[in-house]
């Protein structure tokens, strides 16, 4: 079994900032890329941010220069800094990792329950 857990969100005025924190824990052998999507009511979910084992970051467009993605390899734990927060990415915010687990060859992806962000205008 693995399970993600985030912790972090919150409800922030706009300019000010959030640390979003995910990490894995069981049966893992190894953990590939992990990432951040998010969803705001009534869209779809989108990718805001991925990480590689060795540290290559992807962002999206609306968040790039604002948000910073990292991760501790020894931890499995990833984390998000978002700096000059909008109102427009008020939405649950996913965690998201590629694992080996110990009990099979081959990777499965694995899904956070999410956490609120909230940026009041």
């Amino acid at each position: 079994q693995v399970q993600l857990v985030e912790s972090g969100g919150g409800l922030v005025q706009a300019g000010g900032s959030l640390r979003l924190s995910c990490a894995a824990s069981g049966s893992i052998f190894s953990v590939n890329v992990m990432g951040w999507y998010r969803q705001a009511p009534g869209r779809q979910r989108e990718l805001v941010a991925t990480i590689t084992t060795s540290g290559s970051t992807y962002y999206a467009v609306a968040v790039k220069g604002r948000f910073t993605i990292s991760r501790d390899n020894a931890k499995n734990a990833m984390y998000l800094q978002m700096n000059s927060l909008k109102p427009e990415d008020t939405a649950v915010y996913y965690c998201y990792a590629d694992i080996r687990t110990i009990t099979k060859w081959g990777t499965d992806a694995y899904w956070g329950q999410g956490t609120q962000v909230t940026v009041s205008s």
